[in-house]
């Protein structure tokens, strides 16, 4: 549902002022319970956190150009799913972690779908369309390091705990990917229209976004991710592109063509063998 209440508020507002607004009250909101938890925060829990946001905060200033740029929010959700089949290839690449056969499965998989969404007159992407799948990247990359800052612990070596608690570590989150978009669209947006037409509407649709969209839905993944002992916790989440599809078309009444339903169906597949064999895994 956030990807629907930030389509609609970004109608009203410009996107960064949007995103500075919904995640600087997601993060005062929970930093309201969180307070104690983040002044028992040690160095290197704060360290972890904050390269977990600004990792966030770029995934998420790219994700809504897309939504800005784009023209089809079920396509989007699609396109950004793709970062759930990266999640085994980040964690190979920054954490020297196994990648599961499924995934080298998978890719190929997830390269047909995105060429069904692309191929029209050759291959070429709209703009919005470029945004997802960088987005995608960037996530798969948050939800590696958002999955070892929640769940692991430090060596004796290092003689520190380094695990974030969930409250703490979405707190942090929340408000570093506040302050980036502030700065971004303090440089790139112009305030005063949005200011001086501020509606009840408007504001509806950010609240909705930053206590819905942001606080409730970001700490229960945290949460979430507390739980498993590695990046491929966020399996559950192959189901977010389907449910955003199908609230899209009820609530803004839209409809894919045969090629565009063609190339989700088969990210959703990707998506779905990627997770097939998760012991299964392959030395590089």
């Amino acid at each position: 549902m956030s990807w629907l209440f930030s389509k609609e508020a970004i109608g009203l507002m410009p996107p960064f002022l949007f995103m500075a607004v919904r995640f600087l009250l997601a993060g005062l909101f929970l930093a309201l319970w969180g307070l104690p938890q983040l002044r028992r925060l040690n160095a290197l829990q704060w360290r972890r956190s904050l390269r977990v946001g600004l990792c966030f905060a770029a995934g998420m200033s790219v994700w809504i150009l897309g939504l800005f740029h784009g023209t089809h929010v079920g396509e989007g959700a699609f396109l950004t799913s793709l970062g759930v089949v990266l999640v085994p290839v980040i964690g190979r690449w920054v954490f020297a972690e196994q990648v599961p056969v499924s995934t080298w499965v998978a890719l190929p998989i997830a390269a047909a779908g995105l060429a069904l969404l692309s191929l029209h007159d050759g291959f070429t992407l709209a703009s919005g369309q470029w945004y997802f799948v960088l987005a995608a990247a960037l996530f798969a990359l948050y939800y590696t390091l958002n999955t070892r800052a929640a769940n692991h612990r430090a060596s004796h070596a290092e003689g520190a705990v380094t695990k974030v608690p969930a409250l703490a570590l979405t707190t942090i989150v929340m408000l570093t990917v506040g302050v980036v978009t502030t700065v971004l669209s303090a440089v790139y947006e112009p305030w005063l229209p949005t200011l001086n037409t501020v509606s009840g509407t408007l504001v509806m649709w950010v609240l909705a976004s930053a206590l819905l969209g942001s606080a409730a839905r970001f700490l229960i993944q945290t949460y979430a991710q507390s739980l498993s002992s590695h990046s491929h916790g966020v399996v559950i989440m192959i189901v977010e592109p389907v449910w955003t599809a199908s609230l899209a078309a009820i609530w803004l009444g839209e409809r894919m063509t045969s090629q565009q339903l063609a190339g989700c169906v088969v990210i959703l597949l990707a998506l779905l063998v990627s997770r097939a064999w998760p012991s299964a895994s392959a030395s590089a």
